[in-house]
């Protein structure tokens, strides 16, 4: 006598192929993942409570270093070529607004030159980074 209903009940999927393709996968993306350490500027941003996470896709950044050099997209320009820098800049872009990251130690009246020409270049909003204490 066969009794054919407990066999069929029993039956479950052998999970040995998907766990081997796991690791396979695990593997693979170890193996090819870079870890390539972005290339910044030594700033110490200012802090404030009120800090948000902004999108910054599309937007021009502006760096501010404690010895007065200021950077748009990582080329560092002089102060003389702040407003055709900030123009040229603002105009092959859709998204007009602008990040201002400066160093905690830079001078004011060079943060307002920079946020004055950007007024004038025709962007519609200015940010400025901070860090969380």
């Amino acid at each position: 006598m066969e009794f054919q209903g407990l066999t069929s009940r029993h039956k479950t999927p052998n999970l040995t192929p998907l766990i081997d393709i796991v690791f396979l996968l695990l593997v693979f993306f170890m193996l090819t993942a870079h870890f390539v350490k972005d290339q910044s500027l030594d700033i110490a941003l200012p802090e404030a409570d009120s800090a948000e996470n902004l999108e910054e896709q599309g937007a021009l950044e502006i760096v501010i270093n404690n010895e007065g050099e200021i950077l748009i997209d990582m080329k560092l320009i002089t102060p003389d070529e702040l407003d055709a820098s900030l123009q040229q800049g603002l105009q092959s872009r859709s998204n007009k607004q602008v990040i201002l990251r400066g160093d905690k130690d830079s001078k004011l009246d060079l943060t307002v030159r920079v946020m004055d020409a950007a007024r004038k270049a025709g962007a519609e909003s200015l940010d400025i980074i901070t860090s969380q204490p």
